[in-house]
């Protein structure tokens, strides 16, 4: 069976414009013409962007799907190759989480320190505007 590419976008829940980028980069190979020159995919070029859309719904970036993707072909494949990108992948989310709770802390430390009332003293905005002078200070408060 073949299927259209608002089709392929529906089953895969990738867009179509989204679809045609993964094409244009090389990530899925492109899509089989009809004679009227429309794409058509196959249920394969289906199953393997619902793959792309479930290694992106975890967060791997566009090389690491690729990775998978290669991995995921060879049916002579190391588990321990897939375990080590995984494993990598989650140690650069941790960092993230680390950094996002970094930025967290402090702006909800330059809350607690902003009045918010009418006076136009703001800790927030003082530091936004002079972060080299307020890091310190309002990190170690």
């Amino acid at each position: 069976m073949s299927y259209s590419i608002s089709e392929a976008a529906e089953k895969s829940g990738i867009s179509a414009k989204m679809i045609r980028y993964y094409e244009k980069t090389g990530l899925v190979p492109p899509a089989q013409r009809a004679d009227s020159g429309y794409r058509k995919y196959s249920d394969k070029a289906i199953h393997r962007l619902q793959f792309v859309r479930r290694a992106r719904d975890l967060g791997f970036s566009v090389k690491d799907i690729e990775e998978l993707l290669a991995l995921w072909s060879d049916q002579n494949r190391a588990s321990a190759d897939v375990k080590k990108l995984a494993e990598g992948h989650v140690h650069a989310l941790r960092e993230k989480m680390d950094e996002i709770q970094q930025m967290v802390d402090t702006l909800q430390h330059l809350i607690e320190c902003c009045h918010g009332d009418d006076r136009p003293d703001c800790p927030i905005i003082e530091n936004l505007g002079h972060p080299e002078q307020t890091r310190n200070s309002t990190l170690n408060t």
